[in-house]
């Protein structure tokens, strides 16, 4: 059974041993990585918790920085991560669809290998998802070249929390409906969204949607994944940590343990799924 955590986090070593010099630089990294709790990691690190977890391969994200030139650093770091552990990690490009030149940007994270786009962030980076058409020259790179983007959700309700934001499914679906044809991830159970796929409406505009699992354990119970399942489908969910927010191993051993049809459905949702929603049939060869 092959094993891909669909969202993870790294950073540059910089970042990681001063971080301190970027907490003014950007505000949604300051928010979140003030407390000297918040835990940062290197692909080092990844490579170490995915060897202990029992993971095959990680799906990489950087951070959603407003700053192109922090975007461009940042997809430099992942690209040579993934040349360095090409059969360990995959990675999504970051940019800021607000800036000039994130068309190009994106043109080149794909020609390095980058699977992908994400994870984009509204809050973060400056735009509103009730506005799709300040994120077209992204969608149209990624259309051309049938990559997917991921991008934040965060829940209408419920406790508050650091990174939350107001990407919420009201807002998801609206972007959804200008762009039918981009392949869209949306994280973290996409704060909500499968419950109102039983709409006909809604389940016409989430054709090309799929959702990951990051954070689940600061969001739901665990029953989250079957239920899933059962609302949409489990050929739409992709097992994902969030790491290093929370640890990968635990993570991946209750998604193992919850009640599953079968040990096909497992393996679609702990990798499989994955696997085709990113193109990554080239890492297991």
């Amino acid at each position: 059974m092959r094993v891909v955590d669909a969202h993870v986090h790294i950073f540059p070593d910089e970042i990681v041993a001063h971080r301190e010099r970027f907490l003014e630089r950007d505000f949604w990294f300051g928010q979140l990585y003030s407390p000297p709790r918040a835990r940062l990691a290197t692909a080092e690190d990844l490579i170490a918790s995915m060897d202990e977890a029992g993971i095959d391969l990680s799906i990489a994200c950087g951070f959603p920085w407003r700053d192109i030139g922090l975007c461009q650093y940042h997809n430099d770091y992942m690209a040579a991560a993934a040349r360095t552990y090409p059969d360990r990690i995959a990675w999504l490009a970051i940019g800021s669809p607000a800036c000039d030149g994130i068309a190009r940007m994106i043109e080149d994270a794909f020609g390095r290998g980058a699977s992908g786009v994400g994870e984009l962030n509204a809050d973060a980076q400056d735009f509103d998802l009730r506005e799709p058409e300040r994120l077209q020259p992204l969608v149209e790179v990624c259309i051309a070249h049938d990559r997917p983007v991921m991008i934040h959700a965060s829940e209408p309700v419920g406790h508050d929390y650091p990174g939350k934001g107001a990407a919420t499914p009201d807002r998801f679906l609206r972007f959804l409906s200008a762009y039918p044809d981009l392949r869209v991830v949306a994280a973290h159970w996409g704060g909500g969204l499968p419950f109102y796929e039983l709409m006909p409406e809604v389940r016409l505009t989430t054709v090309n949607l799929s959702y990951d699992s990051a954070a689940s354990t600061y969001l739901y119970d665990h029953s989250v994944f079957e239920t899933t399942a059962q609302l949409v489908g489990a050929d739409r969910i992709l097992f994902a940590s969030d790491y290093p927010v929370l640890r990968q191993g635990p993570i991946l051993q209750k998604c193992r343990q919850r009640p599953w049809a079968d040990d096909a459905v497992r393996a679609a949702v702990l990798g499989e799924n994955a696997i085709r929603v990113y193109r990554l049939e080239e890492k297991f060869t």
